[in-house]
């Protein structure tokens, strides 16, 4: 046997070995019901916004929380702390710079909870937020929750009017999913114009940098759509104080109604952090009492979001059972298509399917429902990205009914057809959400206003087609290809908006490109792979931080299992099973692989919302090496006939 050969065979039979291990390893992680759903973790902002949110629910009198806040806000301090940054200030990401919002946030809840003011961690945490800018540096999610409990002046805070549900053209539609559940429930707290107590004595000062306006900054030239925003805040803020009255209860009822219908099939609005916290908020203001049914389920939910097992305590920002299980399912299948695990998780994913209209029907009326949310439970918000992944998990996962399955299939493939936009991808949530100079107004900066197609949502429609016997030819197949074409990098990457970052938009791009018939010798398929080898760490691995996003191109980090397993999948669909990048790659995996089976990982390899919200999925270290072992042999066995 030649020694190229030879290593060939050696490397191949390692990952064989390596596969099985992590299948095993993933298979012991699944629910007695057939799903996996891991923890689902981010940054301090979470622990800091509860501090708050028990602020707004329980506020302290003569100066004492109640004992059961205390004892809680305690925990959420330890966990604050916990992560705090040599230089005093807090990130919204591991490794990352301090964030002047999340640092304000954590210098709000810790002098809330009561941290003295010499302490020498306020001290540094102060001295970093002046060296940030200052609480007029946060973003205006900061400043509007800040202005609840009047620390920062409402005047200088972006209107959220109620009236926005009443405007004509869909208007509230036009935002994306995630930030109409925000805004909405927001809005209703606006509306009764809080000015929730703080403790006596308690406020902000020392942390307003001296000289700077807390003033919207206009653009220099005269016209433009930031600038038209600004006008139009101005006159909201009008609109507050002398507009009809009769119009703003209306507007308040019908919010009311829209929250209340969309919290109805959902394990609380939206299913996630935020609009959750809001709409207990929200109900609070309109009057309803703690022991309402309604307000104390929602309530619930939202704590059901708290991981407190005596020794770490943090929120996660929603579930990810739909999600989970999808990508789970799906590496199983490709590692062994006749693993027992499967048949239990296809029949859990095939009761989740949502049978509801939702949001996504305002556009696309005369489709008939199906899609799966990311959650245990949120019907009115299928979303893409979920929907594909479980399509592609069922294509090799049957289920105990094959006419039902196959029924299902059929009103997935449907819907995911739908919700193509007519740009030619796929986004999250919607089809067509794209009014850009929404990108414009004051509260945009969360940087999550709109849902705009995007690269790894589309590579995976398109490979969920494919796997269900859509063809090449099919107009919806080709002008998904030719959309990801028209939108590579001129570096050769594709953009990941909703994993870190673009070695996640290639690796999807690649795979949907290659499940499309997209011959690998075309030169954006080249120049994809060509790309990926180019940005190989010396270990064998790939890394990518989140700073990515702020830079607008790929920023090396040290190499992860999730994003190192994304690399190999992107170069083995771009034809390249064997070169020494490949195989370096797996020596990666293999090396880093725990006995148990599975993989470490600290770096958020997920994105929220980019430049502001990172997540980390702790199954991604488990399922992505999985599978690229998997298509590895695969494709070493192929390469060998």
């Amino acid at each position: 046997m030649s020694a190229p050969l030879q290593i060939r065979n050696t490397l191949e039979s390692a990952a064989e070995r390596a596969k099985r291990r992590a299948a095993d390893w993933l298979a012991d992680l699944q629910q007695r019901d057939g799903h996996w759903c891991a923890e689902l973790t981010a940054d301090t902002t979470l622990e800091s916004d509860y501090i708050l949110f028990q602020l707004w629910l329980y506020p302290p009198e003569d100066g004492q929380w109640m004992p059961e806040s205390r004892h809680l806000i305690d925990k959420a301090v330890r966990s604050i702390l916990s992560r705090q940054l040599p230089d005093g200030g807090f990130n919204i990401y591991v490794e990352g710079p301090s964030d002047v919002s999340a640092s304000v946030k954590a210098y709000f809840a810790l002098k809330l909870a009561g941290m003295p003011m010499d302490d020498p961690r306020m001290v540094r945490l102060r001295d970093r937020i002046l060296s940030l800018g200052g609480i007029q540096a946060a973003n205006s999610y900061v400043k509007v929750n800040l202005s609840l409990f009047d620390q920062y002046p409402r005047q200088y805070c972006p209107s959220i009017p109620p009236e926005v549900v009443l405007l004509p053209f869909n208007f509230l539609y036009q935002m994306s999913a995630w930030t109409r559940a925000i805004v909405v429930s927001l809005a209703i707290v606006h509306a009764s114009n809080p000015r929730r107590p703080v403790p006596v004595g308690f406020n902000l000062d020392e942390i307003w940098l001296p000289g700077v306006s807390p003033e919207f900054h206009k653009d220099a030239r005269w016209f433009t759509w930031h600038n038209f925003f600004l006008l139009t805040d101005r006159l909201l803020k009008w609109w507050e104080r002398s507009g009809l009255k009769s119009v703003r209860r209306r507007a308040v009822e019908k919010a009311k109604e829209w929250m209340i219908e969309r919290m109805r099939y959902s394990d609380g609005l939206g299913a996630i952090y935020p609009p959750m916290m809001y709409s207990v908020m929200a109900l609070d203001a309109l009057g309803y009492a703690p022991d309402d049914p309604l307000r104390a389920e929602s309530l619930r939910l939202f704590n059901e979001l708290c991981v407190d097992d005596g020794d770490c305590f943090f929120f996660m920002p929603c579930f990810s059972p739909v999600w989970d299980t999808g990508i789970g399912a799906y590496a199983l299948a490709q590692s062994d298509p006749k693993h027992p695990a499967l048949r239990q998780a296809a029949d859990w994913l095939l009761a989740h399917e949502v049978r509801r209209k939702g949001d996504w029907s305002v556009k696309r009326p005369d489709t008939e429902p199906s899609g799966w949310a990311f959650f245990y439970r949120n019907e009115s918000y299928p979303d893409i990205d979920d929907t594909a992944m479980v399509m592609l998990a069922l294509a090799g996962a049957a289920g105990s009914n094959p006419a039902a399955q196959k029924a299902c299939h059929k009103r997935g493939l449907d819907w995911l057809l739908a919700m193509q936009s007519s740009d030619g991808g796929w986004a999250a949530f919607d089809a067509d959400n794209n009014w850009e100079f929404l990108n414009n107004t004051p509260f945009s900066d969360h940087n999550a206003m709109l849902d705009p197609t995007c690269p790894d949502i589309t590579g995976r429609a398109l490979e969920a087609l494919a796997a269900h016997g859509v063809k090449r030819e099919h107009p919806a197949v080709r002008r998904g290809v030719e959309w990801l074409v028209r939108n590579q990098q001129p570096d050769g990457s594709w953009y990941g908006r909703w994993g870190v970052a673009y070695i996640y938009g290639t690796c999807f791009a690649l795979r949907g490109l290659a499940a499309s018939g997209e011959n690998d010798r075309e030169a954006h398929i080249l120049r994809g792979g060509e790309w990926l080898r180019s940005i190989q760490n010396a270990d064998g691995g790939w890394g990518e931080s989140c700073a990515s996003y702020d830079n607008g191109t790929f920023v090396p980090a040290s190499s992860t299992p999730s994003q190192t397993a994304w690399a190999i999948l992107g170069l083995i669909a771009g034809g390249d099973a064997a070169s020494l990048s490949v195989q370096h790659g797996i020596e990666y995996l293999l090396e880093t692989q725990r006995p148990e089976g599975y993989w470490d990982e600290e770096l958020a390899t997920g994105t929220g919302f980019p430049k502001v919200f990172y997540l980390n999925y702790h199954l991604y270290k488990d399922y992505f090496p999985l599978l690229a072992l998997s298509s590895f042999v695969k494709a070493r066995g192929k390469s060998t006939l």
